[in-house]
């Protein structure tokens, strides 16, 4: 009985100099290394990932350590406050912006996220039960949706094309408007003009950025007669190893869920090279995705219908996770 006596009142001590020990330290963290352990061990086992609190640690307790910032035992030292482990970005809209940090997988990995046409130009246009389908504003709210599937992943994001209200949107019929900028700049209504300048920003980006793992993501809506019912297509340019390697990873990734999802229907998107401008002038590895056919009734339900958008950007993410995972370079 006094064996067990003893053992509660020492818990009771250890919790009550542990609480003497944060009014101290104004509620920051405070403990002591066991033997053995080194800095990074010593993070992780108290819940702090060593890459994003190691150098805040070494400044926060420089006078405690030894040579080569080295622990010592029997000393008590302070952790950091824990950074909220959200990323902002207010174009995902109010509802939105702030995205909680679920996975590190593209921790590292840099996209340049560009939706096609925009402010002037509405690209193309297809009508369902009466109403404007524009194909700039299906696939800004494509891109959205996948630019917060990659922040959960924690990724480094650039969304190109910008609209300052409209965030995310959980309605079938997106209405149109112009206010589409390049990255606060207006966009012209010159086609060159228009291509160069989100081109020019991808590069901008990318000159500061390149020595990391970064890739470009282009996504359009086509156009063709009515009946024409078409799967998706992914274009890299001419002799891009690493833009053919990710069109390949997502073509792959839409085949398996399309088996999954809609066994009797069967997939038919292809990869293939294109010279398109974008591609071309584009410095990092680019992919281009022609989602579907705006004109067709059945194509028409893979973007009015929110679900669907929001799968085709999960899968896309899914998509680029693997090829990250596998080629980080």
């Amino acid at each position: 009985m006094k064996i067990i006596a003893l053992k509660y009142i020492a818990i009771i001590f250890a919790a009550l100099t542990g609480q003497i020990c944060l009014a101290q330290n104004g509620g920051a963290k405070t403990d002591k290394p066991q033997a053995g352990e080194g800095l990074g061990s010593f993070l992780l086992r108290n819940g702090y990932n060593i890459a994003d609190y190691k150098q805040e640690f070494i400044e926060l307790n420089k006078t405690k350590l030894g040579k080569d910032n080295q622990l010592k035992l029997g000393i008590s030292y302070t952790f950091p406050p824990k950074k909220d482990n959200v990323k902002i970005e207010p174009l995902l809209g109010k509802a939105e912006q702030n995205v909680k940090i679920l996975s590190h997988e593209l921790k590292g990995a840099t996209y340049y996220l560009v939706s096609g046409h925009g402010g002037p130009d509405p690209g193309a246009m297809g009508k369902l039960r009466g109403n404007d389908l524009c194909e700039d504003e299906y696939a800004y709210d494509i891109i959205l949706r996948l630019a917060r599937q990659l922040l959960q992943r924690d990724a480094n994001v650039h969304i190109i094309i910008q609209d300052p209200n409209d965030g995310i949107r959980d309605t079938g019929i997106l209405k149109l408007d112009e206010d589409e900028t390049c990255e606060g700049e207006a966009i012209p209504l010159d086609q060159i003009k228009r291509l160069r300048q989100r081109v020019n920003a991808i590069n901008k980006h990318y000159k500061k950025e390149k020595k990391g793992y970064c890739r470009a993501i282009f996504i359009h809506l086509d156009s063709r007669s009515q009946d024409k019912r078409i799967d998706i297509f992914l274009y890299h340019y001419t002799k891009s190893v690493l833009g053919e390697r990710l069109a390949k990873k997502m073509r792959d990734k839409f085949d398996a869920k399309y088996k999954q999802h809609q066994p009797n229907r069967g997939f038919t998107g292809t990869v293939s090279e294109r010279g398109l401008y974008v591609l071309k002038e584009s410095n990092p590895p680019c992919v281009f995705l022609e989602l579907g056919n705006i004109q067709n009734e059945l194509d028409q339900t893979r973007f009015t219908i929110v679900d669907n958008r929001e799968a085709l950007a999960k899968w896309m993410a899914e998509a680029i996770v693997e090829e990250y995972t596998e080629n980080k370079k």
